[in-house]
């Protein structure tokens, strides 16, 4: 009798500030939207629309947010935000103060003002503190050396839903930028495996390829991010580009 593959989460990273963009990808059947106000063109006037968008699917909308700044936090939770994407954390106490922006008091010192956020959900007002203040999710990026050199004493924090190792950053601060063969890379990342199995906190990293996603899966990864709308956009264009220019040799 053959083991069932353990099902992976998968998500897609929005820079395009473009609601059309966000639903087609949650209708497509994406698990989660990370919409990047990190390194995508989203200002705020994008923010609720593709939110928004995902309304009506199973894709939750988590927001990569430019820093680790109270106001962008709250800002995107009550415009409907499922939860945040923190970058740049390197301590336990940095990844303390993520989880706390997160929290309603007093757990945390979020501000109560989902005005806008709780129609996302179907939910009224009054409900949306009950029913959905402990669902927010806090995602925290593991992308410089000192993350990997406190990655025990951060995966000890309370409240982190998932640590995402980001292979890119990561691979440029060890000086070995998209070498991910080389040696300094695996071994910052067998850390980070050992310590959040060991921890049992969720990990989730970009997997590009079906081999990547496969080895993800083996390697216990909960979620893997599938690639960048604009290069997913740009690339399939170049296809069909090239394949009109190759027939017209």
């Amino acid at each position: 009798m053959s083991v069932p593959t353990p099902k992976i989460r998968v998500s897609f990273i929005c820079t395009i500030p473009s609601a059309v963009v966000t639903q087609a990808l949650a209708q497509a059947g994406a698990d989660a939207v990370v919409i990047d106000q990190e390194h995508g063109a989203i200002g705020p006037e994008n923010l609720h629309a593709m939110i928004a968008s995902t309304a009506g699917t199973n894709c939750r909308p988590v927001v990569r947010v430019g820093k680790r700044d109270e106001a962008m936090v709250k800002l995107a939770l009550d415009m409907g935000a499922a939860g945040i994407v923190f970058p740049q954390v390197n301590t336990a106490q940095e990844a303390t103060e993520c989880v706390a922006m997160t929290r309603y008091p007093p757990r945390g010192r979020r501000g109560f003002g989902p005005f806008i956020g709780h129609s996302r959900w179907g939910v009224s007002f009054q409900d949306y503190l009950p029913k959905l203040g402990d669902t927010v999710v806090c995602n925290i990026l593991i992308e410089t050396k000192a993350a990997i050199d406190n990655i025990e004493a951060i995966c000890a924090v309370e409240g982190i839903s998932v640590l995402v190792l980001a292979p890119l950053d990561l691979s440029v601060e060890l000086g070995c930028p998209g070498q991910f063969d080389n040696p300094v890379f695996l071994e910052a990342v067998e850390r980070f495996e050992r310590a959040t199995t060991a921890a049992q906190v969720p990990k989730s990293t970009l997997a590009a390829t079906e081999q990547q996603v496969q080895s993800a899966i083996e390697r216990g990864y909960a979620t893997v991010g599938l690639g960048f709308d604009v290069l997913l956009l740009k690339n399939a264009a170049a296809t069909a580009i090239g394949w009109a220019r190759q027939s017209a040799i």
